[in-house]
């Protein structure tokens, strides 16, 4: 494959609590993508991305530095995963800050998750942030990657992943991933996205 047609895929770790297991996951999940010839892989914690609490619906102030930053990052990709525990029945609020802090960088494209924590494994957070990705005009694919019987972010310090658990699911998962990112890089190159509706810091 050339490597114009290469894919660029981001993977968010969303959980930033000391001791975590999203950034395990992660790599897990890196790795399986790097396997293939499909995608470039990008791993961004958002722990370190240093994004403010508090986002602005003011369009005349211009955006803090650390957001200019990563809007690059999030602009060049083709395709994100998102790496996200359970927190009392729902998402990190990592996640829903940096989601909001954007909206061109996620318009009309893809995004998969890989959950965990909790006896769900994670699957209450990935139904909400489902919710909050369609808002930004993101389209999410139905493959999901969980671990249930993970433990929870403050106690998963050093645990490792086995290379082959869940091995099938994710290379499934990817490769829907990799259908819809290229259809909608295609669709995006023929006629540039136009969202209809306001950012949702303006609500």
């Amino acid at each position: 494959m050339d490597d114009r047609d290469r894919l660029r895929l981001v993977i968010l770790v969303g959980a930033t609590r000391q001791g975590r297991f999203g950034l395990t996951a992660a790599e897990w999940l890196a790795a399986h993508a790097r396997s293939g010839a499909d995608f470039e892989v990008d791993v961004i914690d958002l722990a370190t991305a240093w994004l403010p609490d508090l986002a602005t619906a003011d369009t005349v102030v211009s955006r803090p530095s650390a957001v200019r930053d990563l809007a690059p990052w999030l602009d060049a990709a083709d395709a994100f995963a998102v790496v996200t525990t359970e927190y009392r029945h729902s998402y990190p609020a990592s996640l829903k800050n940096t989601i909001d802090w954007y909206d061109r960088e996620w318009q009309a494209k893809p995004v998969a998750f890989l959950s965990f924590g909790g006896a769900s494994g994670g699957h209450c957070a990935v139904s909400q942030l489902r919710q909050v990705f369609a808002e930004v005009d993101a389209v999410t694919v139905r493959e999901t990657v969980s671990f249930p019987e993970c433990p929870g972010e403050d106690h998963a310090g050093g645990q490792a992943l086995d290379p082959a658990e869940g091995r099938e699911g994710a290379l499934h998962m990817l490769d829907r991933l990799g259908w819809w990112a290229r259809a909608l890089r295609e669709a995006r190159a023929r006629e540039p996205y136009e969202s209809t509706k306001h950012s949702g810091l303006e609500d």
